[in-house]
């Protein structure tokens, strides 16, 4: 079992590495992240997956000029507002080694998040530790 998780772990890395090497400018993801984004998958580091099919909340995120940004969470009404708790957590955008970061910084913590991927209706963020999260664009729910 613990060759099978090793392998898991190498398989999941290699991947990761694909992703990030395949990808295209990161200068060229920073046009689509801003928006209203649903989690559809969590990835763990040993290669755990964990399926999202609906949501409470959503993220909302926004890079508000070519440094700085912003993220906080919704949620949404099926009249098509949001409620929030007004907490904020604002961000450095960064682009090294070909690969767009995202720096928080807290009262309470500090990390770095990497965008693996952004397109017009997808979203792929790795953390620091290793956590993939796949996330996908954002559409209300319109009770009439």
């Amino acid at each position: 079992m613990k060759f099978l998780n090793y392998n898991m772990k190498k398989l999941y890395y290699a991947l990761c590495i694909i992703l990030v090497s395949c990808s295209q400018n990161p200068e060229d993801f920073k046009q689509h992240v801003t928006g209203y984004w649903e989690i559809s998958e969590v990835i763990l580091n040993d290669g755990t997956k964990k399926q999202y099919k609906i949501n409470e909340t959503i993220d909302y995120i926004e890079i508000t000029n070519d440094s700085i940004g912003i993220r906080k969470k919704l949620k949404p009404n099926f009249n098509g507002t949001y409620e929030t708790s007004k907490d904020i957590e604002k961000f450095v955008v960064k682009i090294e080694n070909d690969s767009l970061n995202l720096y928080y910084k807290t009262p309470f913590s500090s990390w770095k998040e990497t965008i693996l991927k952004a397109s017009e209706d997808k979203l792929q963020i790795i953390n620091q530790n290793k956590v993939l999260y796949l996330y996908k664009r954002y559409t209300p729910i319109t009770i009439d």
